[in-house]
């Protein structure tokens, strides 16, 4: 069975921190194992790297806020969770339809999606609670 996974970021934030949930995407693990790899060669410091993993946090998050593109989706909701300002939804048999600039129109279909949505109106408080 196929697994797609969605992380839905809301546009228009202005606090300084973003979220890192673009990190376990396929560019952002292919950028933290290129930095790993040249931090284990001593050709980056383990603090350039962060840096270089927080611009890339912040890119995605800025970018991702100006597509175009719409997306619908259809399908049956299995499970779905809200904590620390985070909802999960997991649902099955979903399709796609992609409209875009020109008259762009595709469809696609899932066996299962995973959706992460981070609330956006946390304030300074992004991803998980620093509840101790």
């Amino acid at each position: 069975a196929q697994l797609a996974r969605v992380t839905w970021f809301p546009a228009g934030r202005s606090v300084m921190a973003y979220y890192e949930l673009y990190r376990r995407s396929t560019l952002g693990m292919t950028l933290t194992d290129a930095l790993d790899e040249m931090v284990t060669n001593g050709e980056l410091t383990p603090s350039i790297a962060m840096k270089v993993l927080a611009q890339f946090d912040k890119n995605m998050n800025e970018a991702l806020g100006s597509v175009k593109t719409k997306t619908t989706f259809k399908g049956n909701l299995d499970t779905y969770r809200f904590c620390d300002n985070v909802w999960t939804f997991l649902l099955d048999d979903v399709t796609f339809t992609v409209t875009g600039p020109g008259g762009y129109k595709d469809n696609a279909h899932v066996d299962k999606l995973k959706i992460v949505a981070c609330d956006g109106k946390t304030g300074d408080n992004v991803g998980p609670s620093s509840k101790k």
